[in-house]
């Protein structure tokens, strides 16, 4: 039975790969930050078999431990700071743990595994904000990095330190670049998942307005549990490598309100939508479209869940759990 590590095992990412490497009969273990975590018993409540152990990014001694204790295969470092907009607000902890983080994992890491340094594989999280102004469409594994925020530009840091990391200690260690991807398990901060709670309200009668900033960015957006799978394929390749995980289609948040309120029957949401200046980046990330040709050709990976699909899921998820709070 292999064994697993997942730091960021209460976000949406983990909870999917968690069930992923579950159902593949995985022994699989996560990295979850204080002991009051208020996220702890979801985990606990989903995933029953999976052993928690405690510790944090910033804290590399915490990080020993836990591949310690854990003595893993395979580790997914999926903990991050994860929240654009709140990078703006909080750079210097953003780069601490989205930054600094993957550092501290991958010389964790480095030490766990002494003379054996592809005794363990490591998955990167990396992301499609750190194309940032983008310089090409659509964007691929060697397209120039432009970064346009704090979050992003922690990302590239983790990115290239994954690569050092690679080629410097031969470490087993790949970075997945993955475009948006959503479900109904995305924090409700994120655009995607305001809107299909929203959405869900306005159809049950108990919201009537929804406040958005820019309407035009386009994003390629996928589902998240179609995303984990391709995680787990880059840490099962011979070699380690770097791969860029997306649909191939953009599409903007106008595009997403016109698929979430016709999934309610509503076929002009404008009378229902206002935009606030607040809601708007500082630097906008305007065209984000990605080239997963390497990662079909390679790893066998394309995406499941089509995008209107992917809308109808989390609008009918956030309806059917607004019913259930009543």
């Amino acid at each position: 039975m292999p064994t697993a590590l997942i730091t960021g095992i209460t976000g949406q990412d983990g909870l999917y790969l968690a069930e992923f490497l579950l159902a593949k009969g995985y022994d699989v273990h996560g990295v979850i930050r204080g002991q009051n975590n208020p996220k702890r018993d979801l985990v606990e409540r989903l995933l029953p078999d999976v052993r928690l152990h405690n510790g944090d990014l910033t804290d590399m001694s915490s990080l020993i431990r836990a591949l310690r204790d854990s003595d893993p295969d395979e580790v997914y470092n999926l903990g991050a700071v994860s929240f654009v907009a709140y990078s703006w607000e909080n750079a210097q902890l953003t780069t601490d743990v989205t930054a600094k983080g993957v550092l501290n994992m991958l010389e964790a890491v480095r030490l766990h595994t002494g003379d054996q340094p592809e005794g363990v594989r490591f998955y990167q999280a990396s992301s499609s904000e750190m194309f940032g102004k983008v310089q090409e469409v659509p964007q691929h594994e060697r397209t120039l990095l432009w970064p346009r925020s704090p979050y992003g530009v922690s990302k590239v840091f983790g990115h290239y330190m994954t690569i050092n990391y690679r080629e410097s200690y031969g470490m087993h260690a790949s970075s997945g670049i993955l475009f948006n991807h959503e479900s109904p398990r995305r924090g409700p901060e994120f655009v995607t998942r305001k809107i299909s709670e929203a959405v869900a309200r306005i159809k049950l009668g108990l919201q009537d307005e929804l406040v958005l900033g820019n309407l035009d960015a386009e994003r390629d957006w996928g589902f998240a549990g179609d995303y984990v799978e391709a995680m787990w394929l880059m840490l099962q390749q011979p070699s380690a490598d770097d791969y860029v995980i997306a649909t191939g289609e953009a599409h903007s948040i106008r595009d997403f309100l016109d698929a979430a309120f016709a999934h309610i029957g509503v076929d002009d949401w404008t009378p229902y939508v206002r935009q606030d200046p607040r809601f708007m980046r500082p630097a906008e990330v305007d065209h984000l479209i990605g080239d997963a040709s390497k990662a079909r050709e390679v790893l066998g990976w394309k995406p499941k869940v089509s995008f209107r699909e992917l809308v109808a899921l989390m609008v009918d998820a956030d309806l059917a759990a607004t019913q259930q709070g009543w």
